[in-house]
Formats: structure tokens, sequence, C-alpha cells
């Protein structure tokens, strides 16, 4: 059997940064159950908003959450108001039995300005394609078209697993366009994992983009 390790962690390093900013050896458990059950909630209950990262800091009797979003109109509401009800349903759900513990809550919005640059984004306006039944390589051919028509992108891979259109036997597929050296660690390669649930099963998606930020190229020019 082979070790299956996310790509982001080779990066962490060079190009990228944890999505949970904290350090505590004596509540280790309790704060990464925490974690997780923040992000499930957040995805479960902003699922139309199209989340790409879910970033938590964690200070003494307080708690950071930074959602990047590519409608941050639809999570913020009418003066705030969605903030705000982010913030009571978190106390309530999970925060409850540490309310000594955590005092404050701040949510803060970030808003994405090119969602076919975010891997996690493409993988889920996928999802919707094969769950509406669309034949899932036209939805691959057009979100690779959508995303090269952007400068910053040099490449793309999708895979689709599963029972593909319906099928009764599972099998996997990819299309690729442009360059994609996913051997090196100094290139900024986004990847996102995303599943699509279907009638007749599950099928899973997984997205590779190489982004080349402006400065960077301009500076190697």
């Amino acid at each position: 059997m082979t070790h299956k390790a996310h790509p982001k962690i080779f990066r962490i390093k060079n190009n990228s940064d944890w999505d949970s900013r904290w350090l505590n050896q004596k509540n280790f458990p309790e704060y990464l159950e925490e974690d997780f059950l923040i992000r499930e909630f957040i995805e479960s209950k902003l699922k139309d908003s199209g989340i790409d990262r879910v970033e938590i800091e964690r200070f003494p009797g307080k708690i950071n959450i930074i959602i990047n979003s590519a409608r941050p109109g639809l999570i913020i509401g009418r003066g705030g108001q969605g903030v705000e009800q982010i913030k009571r349903a978190l106390f309530q759900k999970i925060f409850r039995s540490n309310k000594a513990k955590i005092k404050e809550i701040k949510v803060e919005i970030k808003g994405i300005k090119n969602p076919w640059l975010k891997a996690r984004l493409i993988g889920q306006w996928t999802a919707q394609q094969i769950e509406k039944r669309m034949p899932y390589r036209r939805v691959l051919k057009q979100a690779i078209e959508k995303v090269m028509n952007n400068k910053e992108v040099k490449g793309i891979r999708i895979e689709v697993a599963g029972r593909l259109n319906g099928a009764e036997i599972a099998r996997r597929d990819w299309l690729a366009k442009g360059e994609l050296p996913r051997q090196t660690l100094r290139v900024n390669i986004e990847y996102a994992r995303v599943k699509a649930y279907c009638s007749y099963g599950v099928i899973g998606i997984k997205v590779w983009i190489y982004v080349v930020e402006k400065d960077k190229e301009e500076k190697n020019k």
C-alpha cells in the first residue's frame, strides 16, 4: 500500500502557511477537534458562499476565524447580521462547554478577487455541475478553459473517480492542459479534493493548478 501525502504539506515552508495557527501542547487534542468542528460547521452552513479556506488563530481567551470566500457579501449580510449569527451559532454548538476559556470570537471575512485561480472553488463548481447530471468530460473541459484564460495560470489537471456518468463499474479519468511540474517544491501549486454527492454514488474530484504570481514572474524575467 502506498502512503498518500497532501501536496500542500511539502510546500508549507516555502510557499504556504498553516490554516490553524496556534500552539498548545496541553490541550492539543481538544483544540484540534474544535478546529475540525468549526470548519465542518462553516462549510455546511455557508455551502453556497464559495468558501476556499477557513483559517483559525488562537490567543488567550480569544479565537480569530478568517473565512476566505468568493461571495463575502452573502456571508456578511445587511449591517453585519450574518457574521453575528455565525458567532452565536459557534458559541451554542461548539464553545458551549468552553465559555470560561473563550470569551471572544472574532470572525473576519476576506474576499477572493478571482475564484478561477483557487483549486477548491474550481472543484466545488465541478461537483455542482456533476451533481446536476452534466456529462463529466464536458464539465472538465469547460473548467479547464475557464481557468486557462487567466494569464497567471500555467497549467491545470482535474481528476475524477467513481461511477462516472452513472456507470455500473467505478473508474478514474482525468484531463490536463499546460505545464504542471509536481516534482519540484519551489512551484506554487494549488491543490484541492472535493466530493460530488450524486444519486448513484459519491464522485471524488482532485484539482491541481500551477499559478505563477505576477511579482515572481517579473523577477524571473
